[in-house]
């Protein structure tokens, strides 16, 4: 069985998400070296970090942390990158892992109930073929055993990119643009709404404010990185 898995990776070779450089044998998606030298934030640490900071009056969330930090041409761009671009939603599930094995004996994440990416435009989930949030969301349920809520938040109006976009701009662009689609079940739970990268915070803010129309409900939140 060796010789047909050595003529499999022959035809379709297993790459560092990151590097590019092949993977061996004990490694998955990222190269040891790139793993040593991702720029882990862990923000997770301590409650008055900068991602929790980006939503101080704006909208009431419990706990906010990011795996990683984002810089221009950085591994962490390349990541994002081939994880958005490139089909490697291999990416977004280990992110996801390493994420929630930082979080699992955290007090505030500890308690959620549901995780929930944000969703995009069904035109553009075709084109990509996948949501790399909704990856991200699968690898942090991997390792801490909570379900995921794909049907609760509803992506309601197709939006332009956020990118180049001031903050009032990307506010504007994503107003009224999620919608909730939840039953009695749902009220009185902790969500983690996660994404993939945080800027402005303005699509996760508009996301953390349809969730809490739902009755008696708290939002964490959880990025890949933070630009």
């Amino acid at each position: 069985m060796n010789w047909i898995i050595d003529f499999i990776e022959l035809l379709f070779p297993r790459v560092c998400g990151s590097c590019g450089k092949p993977l061996e044998n004990n490694e998955e998606t990222l190269c040891t070296l790139c793993i040593a030298n991702l720029p882990f934030t862990n923000f997770h640490l301590y409650n008055d970090n900068p991602v929790a900071q980006i939503f101080w009056g704006r909208v009431n969330i419990r706990m906010a942390t990011a795996l990683l930090y984002f810089h221009k041409k950085g591994r962490t761009q390349h990541l994002l990158h081939n994880l958005k671009y490139n089909n490697r939603p291999d990416i977004g599930l280990f992110l996801g892992r390493l994420l929630a094995n930082q979080i699992k004996n955290h007090s505030e994440f500890s308690s959620i109930n549901y995780i929930v990416p944000v969703p995009l435009h069904p035109k553009r989930l075709k084109e990509r073929g996948y949501n790399q949030a909704e990856c991200f969301a699968n690898g942090i349920s991997e390792i801490l055993n909570i379900p995921v809520c794909n049907s609760l938040l509803v992506r309601a109006k197709e939006t332009s990119t956020q990118t180049q976009k001031t903050r009032e701009e990307r506010w504007k662009n994503v107003s009224e643009a999620f919608s909730v689609n939840y039953n009695l079940h749902h009220e009185n739970k902790h969500y983690l709404l996660v994404d993939d990268v945080l800027t402005t915070g303005a699509t996760l803010e508009a996301c953390a404010q349809a969730i809490l129309s739902i009755p008696q409900s708290s939002i964490s939140i959880a990025v890949i990185a933070k630009a």
